[in-house]
């Protein structure tokens, strides 16, 4: 069992906080400022999940983001997207990290800071979504690079929105504020940005007073679903974002 002390310094690009009922804060970021997404972050958020899934003192989970963004950039250092083994290492921790927050058992909060436009995956595992007025969803990165969304968005966003909006949304890189998301189930309250932590741990506070199994066994009853989605699906969908990432690399090679 893991040991608040062991980890809470152990990721360079998360801020970890929690109080003494059990609710646990967790602040993504690069340099104390919004989060970079690249390899390394994709490497490290695996551990990260599985450390909090692993403490028992842990009663609440608050994802959230750092500055004006809640994942909005992404850089490729450190990832090896056109190689066998490089490609082995993304597939391997890709299916890790979906897998890690699920297994979780504690109840999950994210709240989006600003705008979510790569892994919006990440938020929609978890129970309660609360979002600003600047919030907003896109999945940019993926069709933007020429590669298959395989990684969990694929399955998540028709599961949330219908298979229609959730198809049309990842085809057409569509930009959905907070507002057309909340009233599509992806976000449960929008509220000011200078109230979002706040409202987030208001909540928080209210499960954590609740018995620690009924709040523990309560998240496994309600993602039970969610997990049968993610072992069936995000292991295919990976491995066709990175044929599709195979074909890139083709490309660039015969007009390099």
């Amino acid at each position: 069992m893991a040991q608040f002390e062991t980890y809470r310094d152990a990721f360079p690009n998360t801020r970890l906080t929690r109080k003494d009922n059990g609710v646990l804060e967790v602040a993504l970021h690069t340099d104390g400022g919004k989060l970079v997404f690249n390899g390394h972050t994709h490497e490290q958020f695996v551990d990260l999940f599985h450390q909090i899934g692993e403490d028992r003192d842990n009663r609440v989970v608050i994802l959230t983001g750092t500055g004006d963004a809640f994942m909005d950039s992404i850089d490729g250092d450190g990832f090896d997207f056109f190689t066998p083994r490089g490609y082995d290492k993304i597939l391997r921790e890709g299916r890790k990290v979906l897998a890690n927050i699920l297994d979780i058992e504690v109840p999950m909060i994210t709240a989006l800071n600003g705008p979510v436009l790569l892994h919006s995956e990440y938020a929609l595992l978890t129970d309660i979504v609360l979002a600003t007025p600047q919030t907003v969803f896109q999945d940019k990165p993926h069709l933007d690079f020429g590669i298959v969304p395989g990684d969990g968005v694929h399955l998540l966003w028709p599961h949330v929105i219908g298979s229609i909006r959730g198809r049309y949304f990842l085809l057409t890189r569509q930009v959905l504020n907070a507002e057309t998301a909340k009233d599509w189930g992806v976000v449960n309250e929008v509220v000011p940005a200078d109230r979002l932590l706040a409202r987030a741990h208001e909540i928080a506070d209210g499960i954590a007073a609740l018995p620690a199994l009924t709040s523990r066994y309560t998240r496994i009853a309600l993602t039970q679903p969610l997990r049968r989605l993610i072992d069936e699906g995000t292991g295919y969908g990976l491995a066709l974002e990175g044929i599709s990432a195979a074909e890139v690399a083709r490309s660039m090679a015969t007009q390099g």
